[in-house]
């Protein structure tokens, strides 16, 4: 589905809200006002759902533009500003969930016209604030590496490669906007935000007051259930990230690198006097190269587009604790394995003291009777210690009974029947797994992955992932885990 499909889907439905609006409810005040009432209430509705399926997506991609914001501002005069970022990094799921369920009520407060002062109001904010974030991103790609965004005149040539943040999150992973159009929509919805300003008294409201706000406080309740019904306690009913069930991981990674690898190349040249940029194929490259002097020309290397796009399957990389690639091996398992996905381990970082044990040692010669020559021998002289500080991770107890309790019982009926078990950690080093694993006594290996993939993965920490040849047969929440011999005799034929 594109943007434009969106947009004619939500035109249609708004005509058949304004007839009935006008029709059964008698609201005839002005039906371009109406009609821009129930374009923006159903454009808002659709764009919430298809976030609220999944609030924690739209909290990390909250985080990228949260950390952007703390950077970028630092470096001005309103430095002051800055440490509220992280502040709301820290609490970007409820900024998350907040977010989305006023973007969900506040159509549909549209649609039936409540309170329409206040709701002219919130959709000009959430509009303004929307348009903030994506001319932000859109903006950025003219801001090369190691330039502050409002240094102005330091600014270059558009290049997205220079974009913090390459997806503004509007629909979630339902769709991905290019920034620029993304930033082009939410100009065009700042027009019926100022109408809405303008002409409140001309906006309709059907239905009873009470009714109303019977209608709003329900939508608020609802949808904050269900939102967190996707994170809290289970995983999206909806996916829409590249690792959902039925996708094969190790063909799928294959294919896009192929078609990565086989992307064109194009080569293009800017005249450093006149500014004229000339782009080549690679085989046009090769024959005119000598006529772009280096002393006349910049050349930057762009390959276009892939034919098969690039998703984070292509990222899926996974090292043992020892730093070794074991990436191919777990997607070239046969038959089933399962993979616990943990994203962040739960655990604070002390010190503590140790005593380690200092040996000297003394080095004899000792010959043997009857033989020539003589051997080395070593022998332990003296045996002392001394005190050493060492970092002590405390590992947070309801995170340990996750494991404990549900994960390792899981994991041992998992081995008995054969299934190939392991652990990927995110965001932390050797020592840290090591002691995890010690901690919680696991009977399968940890292995390491970028923290950011394991989110995308599957929404829960841990989460839960059975795999057949590479693809993803089943996932869980680990606290909607089955007993494994349900999940045997549902999927593992």
């Amino acid at each position: 589905m594109t943007l434009t499909t969106i947009v004619i889907w939500t035109a249609v439905i708004s005509v058949v809200l304004t007839g009935i609006t006008s029709q059964v409810f008698k609201q005839n005040k002005s039906l371009w006002v109406s009609y821009l009432q129930n374009f923006c209430g159903a454009f808002f509705i659709f764009s919430g759902l298809v976030k609220v399926a999944d609030p924690l997506g739209t909290s990390y991609k909250l985080v990228d533009y949260f950390t952007e914001f703390e950077s970028t501002f630092s470096e001005t005069w309103i430095s002051f500003i800055a440490p509220m970022f992280p502040f709301f990094s820290e609490h970007s799921i409820t900024v998350s969930l907040a977010v989305i369920i006023l973007e969900i009520v506040l159509g549909v407060m549209l649609i039936i016209g409540a309170k329409n002062r206040l709701s002219a109001w919130l959709f000009f904010g959430i509009v303004f604030f929307f348009l903030f974030l994506t001319g932000y991103t859109a903006l950025t790609g003219y801001v090369p590496e190691g330039v502050n965004f409002f240094s102005f005149g330091d600014w270059g040539a558009f290049d997205k490669n220079n974009m913090k943040v390459t997806d503004c999150g509007c629909f979630g992973d339902f769709i991905k906007l290019e920034p620029f159009l993304s930033f082009k929509k939410d100009v065009v919805l700042m027009v019926p935000a100022v109408i809405f300003l303008l002409k409140t008294k001309d906006m309709h409201s059907i239905f009873t007051a009470k009714t109303r706000n019977i209608i709003t406080l329900a939508s608020i309740g609802i949808f904050t259930v269900y939102g967190l019904s996707n994170f809290v306690w289970d995983i999206p009913g909806n996916d829409f990230r590249p690792f959902r069930v039925d996708v094969n991981i190790r063909d799928q990674k294959a294919l896009e690198e192929e078609s990565m690898m086989n992307a064109p190349t194009n080569y293009v040249y800017t005249n450093k006097e006149t500014g004229e940029v000339t782009s080549l194929s690679e085989a046009e490259y090769i024959k005119q190269y000598k006529n772009f002097p280096k002393e006349k020309f910049d050349m930057k290397q762009v390959t276009e587009d892939p034919e098969i796009p690039h998703s984070k399957i292509s990222e899926f990389a996974v090292e043992d604790i020892n730093g070794n690639e074991v990436t191919e091996e777990l997607l070239n398992e046969k038959g089933y394995s399962l993979m616990y996905v943990c994203y962040k381990l739960g655990y604070t970082e002390g010190e503590k003291n140790i005593m380690v044990a200092d040996t000297s040692w003394l080095v004899d010669t000792v010959g043997t009777p009857g033989e020539e020559g003589f051997q080395l021998v070593k022998k332990a002289d003296k045996i002392s210690s001394h005190e050493e500080t060492v970092t002590d991770y405390k590992f947070k107890s309801e995170y340990k009974t996750r494991f404990q309790g549900v994960v390792n019982p899981f994991a041992e009926a998992a081995q008995k029947a054969g299934v190939k078990v392991y652990a990927i950690a995110g965001g932390a080093g050797e020592s840290v797994i090591r002691d995890f694993s010690e901690e919680i006594n696991a009977s399968y290996p940890i292995h390491m992955a970028d923290d950011i993939l394991l989110k995308t993965i599957v929404r829960s920490n841990p989460g839960i992932v059975l795999l057949k040849d590479g693809k993803v047969v089943q996932k869980w929440h680990y606290k909607q885990l089955p007993n494994f011999d349900e999940v045997k005799a549902e999927f593992i034929k």
